[in-house]
């Protein structure tokens, strides 16, 4: 529906590796403190890939708050669950997706949506999702490498649902319009 093709398999593999070998430079903790993610808040990591910023949030949140981790490709979901399971997170939850989550209208106190937007061709209906399942004044916290900073400017507020709060290096801090 909203995204391109799936990816490969044997290409999920290889960005996994990748990703492993960056977290080890460049720790996810450093990404999921900018969203402001705090204990006890319900998180949706959107294009959670193989996991990375939901584990890294799980622990922020506790076991009084939950991640959501949603990802279109079913390798994804298999990989979060298993680090997950070795790490004893009990507060991971995963949703595999195309757009729409399930989750309950305005259940989420901060969305992270990294990397995943150059990806998907119905960019609306994910911001309306987004929008849908964010609680007011909460955080849709974004960054987007394959995008100039106006282009995630524009695709983020043209809609008139989100807006700019604040901005830390290449992340980007919306909250949802009333």
């Amino acid at each position: 529906m909203g995204h391109k093709k799936s990816q490969s398999n044997l290409d999920f593999k290889c960005m996994s590796f990748f990703f492993k070998i960056r977290d080890f430079f460049k720790s996810p903790i450093k990404k999921v403190e900018k969203a402001k993610i705090k204990q006890g808040d319900f998180v949706l990591d959107y294009g959670c890939g193989a996991g990375s910023y939901s584990m890294a949030a799980a622990e922020i949140v506790g076991s009084s708050g939950k991640i959501y981790a949603a990802d279109i490709h079913p390798s994804a979901i298999k990989e979060v669950n298993k680090r997950a399971m070795k790490k004893n997170l009990k507060n991971i939850e995963t949703v595999q997706t195309d757009c729409k989550t399930g989750l309950e209208p305005n259940s989420i106190n901060v969305i992270i949506c990294f990397d995943v937007l150059h990806g998907i061709e119905d960019k609306i209906c994910i911001l309306k999702e987004f929008y849908r399942v964010l609680k007011p004044e909460s955080i849709l916290s974004f960054d987007d490498h394959h995008m100039k900073e106006n282009e995630i400017l524009e695709k983020l507020t043209s809609e008139g649902l989100f807006k700019l709060v604040d901005k830390k290096d290449d992340q980007y801090n919306f909250t949802k319009v009333a």
